[in-house]
């Protein structure tokens, strides 16, 4: 009897596994609580798959033999609960998606800088010649590549939602970045809760396997206390620690991964500035330095990498005002990032979708380089309170125009206004690319009435 695949969610995730069902020979159903994007409901009607908008019809997807869970979703979701009452296995996209590929995984997770980390892997490996595949949350999802093409290495960027879900895949390649508090509203607002989800991507590694991680992260490390870990261990370091397979000492980057590739280049021949940029570097250089990339192609794909969208991204100078757009910065540790990396005086956007945030974090540096901060959210009082007499100046908006023209009128020449919400979206838009494409627009406007 054929087996029964019920997928839930119809965004990337979700379509890829359902192709990949039906590629495969299984019986596919697809159910979607919302609505479906245009070409997704024309990817599933290519291949003849069933699917559902704005509604979960249970006789289908209670009767399924497992069920796909797109990472959007909650474990708490009604329909999730009554799948799991009847005993119906769940799993993630990348889960199933691994059952049907052999290729080699350098997988990246951490709280922040994994698609900085991700995409910069995959320019080295695609400089290099290798036959590599993008996925996870950049990228075609990891289920409709292995579907429809067929890849050497896949590199691919997991958040600990599609963590949750993932059993018997195995990272040949891990990387931990750093773990600090995010999304703590999805993990009981338990910090441990979270970190156990993170350490999920070292399950299954054999000593055949790697793990790269930043030595220096105290979550990581203290972690790494209480459990054993079978894969061969690679740190990283901004100094030198004895044992670090890469690390800054003066002015040189040195890799110096046992039994592989190594090498050094000056710290000033990154494309990507600043320490958390840094770190990005350091775990993608040891990636490739596992794979045998040659020294001389990972140096120049490190020294010629463009950066991510929404991350740091400059958007232009107006009357002497440069404003960056850090949309991507969805927690308080990636905001520290980007203020650990301004040399101006800074006007703050923050606000969204507060995610249970310590905004004491940024404190220090919000005393020390902040002039302004623009809120910017439907509900800004947790910041304003925080933040009361220790800026200059604190205003409130709930709209991105009135964010971006507020900031036109506090700050000075020479100074930078600085998008780096530490928030999630969603309270104001659909995502964060959504919330960084319309501070670019409304900065290019500005820009038009002068």
């Amino acid at each position: 009897m054929t087996r029964r695949i019920a997928v839930l969610g119809g965004g990337e995730s979700g379509v890829g596994a359902a192709v990949l069902a039906k590629v495969k020979g299984l019986d596919v159903w697809l159910s979607d609580s919302g609505k479906i994007a245009g070409k997704y409901k024309e990817r599933l009607d290519k291949y003849g798959i069933g699917w559902e908008e704005g509604v979960h019809t249970e006789s289908k997807i209670l009767s399924a033999d497992e069920v796909v869970k797109s990472p959007g979703i909650p474990e708490t979701a009604p329909i999730i609960l009554k799948v799991k009452s009847k005993n119906i296995p769940v799993i993630s996209e990348i889960e199933f998606a691994g059952r049907y590929t052999d290729a080699k995984m350098v997988c990246i997770t951490g709280s922040n800088g994994k698609t900085t980390t991700t995409m910069l892997t995959y320019h080295i490996l695609k400089d290099a010649g290798i036959n590599v595949g993008l996925a996870g949350n950049v990228g075609t999802s990891l289920a409709y590549q292995v579907a429809t093409e067929k890849h050497d290495v896949y590199v691919i960027e997991l958040s600990s939602f599609q963590l949750d879900n993932m059993y018997d895949f195995k990272a040949n390649v891990a990387v931990i970045l750093n773990i600090t508090p995010d999304h703590l509203d999805r993990y009981d607002y338990k910090m441990q809760n979270y970190v156990n989800a993170k350490f999920r991507i070292l399950q299954n590694q054999t000593s055949e396997d790697s793990f790269i991680y930043w030595e220096d992260d105290p979550v990581i490390a203290e972690q790494l206390r209480h459990i054993k870990v079978e894969a061969q261990m690679l740190p990283f370091s901004d100094h030198y620690e004895d044992g670090a397979c890469a690390y800054k000492d003066d002015d040189m980057l040195n890799f110096c991964p046992k039994g592989h590739v190594s090498f050094d280049m000056p710290v000033g021949q990154l494309s990507l500035r600043g320490l958390h940029n840094l770190y990005n570097s350091m775990a993608a250089g040891l990636s490739a330095s596992l794979l045998d990339i040659r020294k001389e192609v990972i140096r120049k794909a490190l020294s010629d990498f463009e950066s991510v969208e929404h991350r740091l991204e400059y958007v232009d100078t107006i009357d002497g005002v440069k404003y960056i757009n850090d949309s991507k910065a969805t927690n308080v540790n990636s905001c520290w990032y980007a203020l650990e990396s301004m040399s101006t005086p800074v006007v703050l956007i923050l606000g969204g979708k507060d995610k249970g945030n310590d905004y004491s974090e940024i404190e220090e540096f919000v005393r020390e380089k902040v002039t302004a901060i623009v809120c910017m959210g439907k509900d800004n009082t947790k910041i304003k309170e925080f933040f009361a007499g220790k800026v200059p100046v604190i205003s409130d908006t709930h709209s991105m125009e009135d964010a971006v023209e507020e900031c036109a009128r506090l700050a000075k020449p020479g100074e930078t206004v600085l998008l780096s919400p530490c928030c999630a979206s969603f309270d104001l838009f659909k995502s964060y690319e959504d919330r960084g494409c319309q501070f670019k627009d409304c900065v290019h406007k500005l820009k038009k009435g002068k």
